[in-house]
């Protein structure tokens, strides 16, 4: 049993209990991936895993997982809305490296700077924030050029022990989690063509930035060359804009 393993199956769980969920389509090869790293006895076999589903609500629930030993463990979990709903995005980076643990849990706001939204998204979050902030610190500075794209109730927070990250996290995840379905099963869709395409833009801005600078692009590329890692974080990872020009049939 790795670290992340129990998140990734209560998530699943959860979605399970509470949405619809039909598969979402996993392009050919990103299914599972693996890799040999390291030489001698320090060899590690890592292997990249990833899951996909969609609701009528949401267009893709994604999970990319790596896997490779006691130092090396990742979990990427995102939930993009569908295109008629302002709901924010649901982000989850659990990343265990040789440095320590790197905790970030957000429900990501489309639209950061209007009260009205953030009334309605981030407000009914803050006091699920200030209840885990208490066993989880502020993890210290992260880039300024991020900070537009997380809301105030950002758990940002890089634990000592192990111990923290398989309790205090995991019950900060699920708590997460739970409310975003919460918001999902009240959302209605949005008709009004000009907010429809605001929603459209704040979308495309998200997924560019997120992979432009996806933090995990030079891991990837030393396990698995750039040829899949471009591929799998364009294909896959943050893929509106190929389904946008491409859309599947």
């Amino acid at each position: 049993m790795t670290l992340y393993q129990p998140f990734l199956g209560a998530a699943i769980a959860c979605l399970q209990e509470r949405l619809p969920l039909q598969p979402y389509p996993i392009p050919a090869g990103f299914e599972s991936k693996s890799a040999l790293v390291g030489k001698g006895k320090h060899q590690e076999t890592v292997v990249t895993t990833s899951v996909a589903f969609q609701t009528p609500k949401l267009r893709q629930i994604r999970a990319a997982h790596v896997q490779g030993g006691k130092s090396l463990q990742v979990l990427n979990f995102v939930i993009f809305p569908q295109l008629q709903y302002d709901l924010p995005f649901f982000g989850a980076d659990l990343v265990t490296l040789p440095g320590g643990h790197l905790i970030a849990l957000d429900m990501q706001p489309l639209f950061r700077d209007d009260p009205q939204y953030q009334a309605k998204y981030t407000q009914p979050l803050l006091p699920t924030f200030e209840h885990f902030r208490q066993h989880l610190p502020w993890g210290g500075d992260f880039p300024a050029e991020a900070q537009p794209f997380f809301s105030p109730a950002f758990l940002w927070t890089r634990p000592e022990k192990t111990e923290v990250v398989e309790t205090h996290v995991f019950e900060a995840f699920l708590a997460y989690l739970h409310q975003y379905l919460d918001f999902v099963e009240q959302a209605e869709p949005i008709l009004e063509p000009q907010s429809l395409a605001a929603i459209e833009q704040a979308q495309l801005r998200y997924l560019r930035y997120r992979a432009e600078k996806d933090p995990a692009r030079g891991m990837f590329t030393r396990f698995y060359g750039p040829e899949w890692t471009e591929e799998y974080i364009h294909g896959f990872l943050f893929d509106l804009e190929r389904q946008l020009t491409h859309p599947r049939s």
